[in-house]
């Protein structure tokens, strides 16, 4: 019943984010949407969350989920993300004394069918934590939304001291920062698997797997942000990190990367609606993000 429900809502977000103000009216009035657990219509504000996070457009649109306060496309090959889409505000990363993260509790997601998922049981003894791609610390507004980030589809095996709990947390929290310049923060996140060079001159791309269910363990990770300005400019910053214990006193913009960089490795495309930008990584943008289809 629960998946049933969640394939309802996860349709009709997405006839409404495509079809326009029309579909949106029908994805507000849909009682089959209102039955509807990850999308629960508390409020008009809650109803459009998902086209607010979606503004800029879908990185791709394989096994997307929509949640609270982010939106996920799930990688059942990997039992991981392809990518997770956040909307960040000085309101909305806001800190509630009422939400306590210590209540949540890191569980699978019941929308993901139980051949492709995640366990805890695979990170158990593993090496890695779980750790998250929408950052629990951006969804402190109520504890609906810190809860739904510790479903297992928002997690990937990281490495712990060194990167999740160390560089991983200076760039998240970096991101959050942002919003105090900044009236809207749109951060896509997800993990790379990148080719490297051996010995014999040719490249491979080779990766871990945990747990009985071949959990993937990237080997990198990426992170881009599109800061909108109160007059509606955008600057852009892109980010990789390798999955691996990185020296704390490397500074963040030493992982700054062009945006192809990311797309061409990832196989999406970033905010695809986005073709001005004020600044790309600090510096002046490339007079095109990407070639257009003949």
């Amino acid at each position: 019943m629960f998946t049933s429900r969640l394939r309802v809502a996860a349709s009709a977000g997405l006839v409404g984010l495509m079809a326009g103000a029309a579909a949106t009216e029908c994805f507000r009035n849909s009682p089959r949407v209102e039955a509807a657990t990850l999308i629960p219509l508390q409020s008009t504000a809650v109803e459009h969350r998902p086209s607010e996070i979606m503004k800029h457009g879908f990185p791709g649109m394989d096994n997307v989920r929509f949640f609270s306060d982010y939106v996920l496309s799930y990688d059942k090959r990997n039992r991981t993300a392809h990518w997770v889409m956040e909307r960040l505000t000085a309101e909305s990363i806001r800190r509630s004394d009422a939400v306590k993260r210590e209540n949540c509790e890191f569980r699978e997601d019941p929308s993901i069918h139980p051949y492709f998922r995640s366990s805890n049981a695979d990170y158990k003894r593993s090496g890695f934590d779980r750790g998250h791609l929408a950052a629990a610390g951006n969804h402190r507004l109520s504890q609906q939304h810190c809860d739904e980030t510790f479903f297992l589809s928002n997690m990937s095996p990281q490495v712990g001291k060194g990167f999740n709990r160390d560089s991983w947390n200076r760039l998240e929290n970096h991101m959050r920062q942002l919003t105090r310049n900044y009236k809207n923060v749109y951060v896509c996140t997800g993990p790379l698997y990148l080719p490297r060079r051996e010995a014999d001159g040719n490249s491979y791309v080779h990766y871990r797997v945990i747990g009985n269910n071949n959990v993937a363990v990237p080997t990198h990770f990426f992170k881009v942000a599109i800061c909108e300005t109160s007059a509606g400019e955008l600057d852009m910053e892109a980010y990789v990190m390798p999955n691996a214990v990185i020296d704390d006193a490397t500074p963040l913009q030493a992982f700054q990367v062009p945006l192809d960089t990311i797309e061409r490795s990832a196989g999406l495309l970033l905010f695809e609606r986005v073709e001005n930008l004020r600044s790309l990584n600090g510096r002046a943008p490339p007079k095109m993000l990407r070639p257009k289809l003949a």
